[in-house]
């Protein structure tokens, strides 16, 4: 507890603190004048609410495709998979986290380039750009995902599932009805990381995301190239504020409260 307030929410509060800062016009330099130019800029620059809105976006879309490739894979590894068919499973999903971030985004570059593998293979590459982002980040992804929705499947007793067919439900309504609200506590689970991962990512959209702008690279920029501190810092508080707001729609719905 010590390490995480010192480590972590120390280094937030001093974010937070810089947010108000400025800088000096000709030097660069820090000046630790309190001002509210940078947040009123972060929040109103219609650039800057273009991106954020687009970043957003791009980590629903991310977690929603997520969630749709997980849940039936989580399913089937979970009931259907036989124990040798699981464990291989298992190994193939948990395998790729132990590959290098920058190995994994620059295979899907090639992969993606106009004369790439997925251009020989089906005549077709969406190229670098939005999509090339969407489908570098879901990959990178997905196995925090999986392992949560599959954890849960794998809790969901089998005499329920025997109860409900049984009293003569259907597959799906059983999926529905009794499925459904169990294996929901992993799903959100396995959103906060999809979600959130991918709201700050910014090295994925700039080796594949071609002219592409999210917020992450927005930030690093700011900080990097305009050596702009307390604007970065005044950026860097709307995707904290997203992941705030998205763990309490989580916890709203109960779903946490199980995890």
């Amino acid at each position: 507890m010590a390490w995480l307030v010192v480590a972590y929410l120390g280094s937030l509060a001093v974010l937070l603190v810089s947010a108000f800062w400025t800088t000096n016009s000709f030097t660069g330099a820090v000046v630790h004048t309190v001002t509210g130019d940078n947040v009123i800029r972060a929040v109103t620059d219609e650039v800057f609410r273009t991106v954020t809105v687009r970043t957003v976006g791009v980590a629903l879309l991310v977690t929603v495709l997520c969630a749709v490739l997980a849940v039936p894979l989580g399913l089937y590894m979970a009931k259907i998979a036989s124990p040798r068919t699981r464990l291989a499973l298992v190994v193939a999903v948990t395998t790729p986290l132990w590959a290098s971030y920058l190995v994994k985004a620059y295979a899907w570059r090639v992969m993606l380039s106009p004369d790439g593998p997925m251009s020989w293979a089906t005549g077709y590459t969406p190229g670098y750009g939005l999509v090339a982002t969407v489908i570098t980040l879901t990959y990178l992804w997905l196995p925090y995902m999986i392992i949560p929705v599959f954890a849960a499947f794998e809790r969901v007793p089998n005499h329920l599932v025997d109860a409900s067919s049984d009293l003569g439900a259907s597959d799906l309504s059983t999926l529905r009805m009794v499925v459904a609200p169990l294996v929901f506590p992993g799903i959100a689970a396995g959103s906060i990381f999809t979600f959130s991962l991918s709201l700050g990512d910014y090295i994925a959209v700039t080796i594949v995301g071609g002219k592409t702008q999210m917020l992450g690279n927005i930030i690093y920029g700011q900080l990097v190239t305009a050596n702009n501190q307390p604007l970065a810092a005044a950026l860097s508080i709307i995707p904290l504020a997203a992941v705030i707001l998205y763990l309490l729609a989580m916890r709203r719905t109960g779903a946490l409260e199980n995890v």
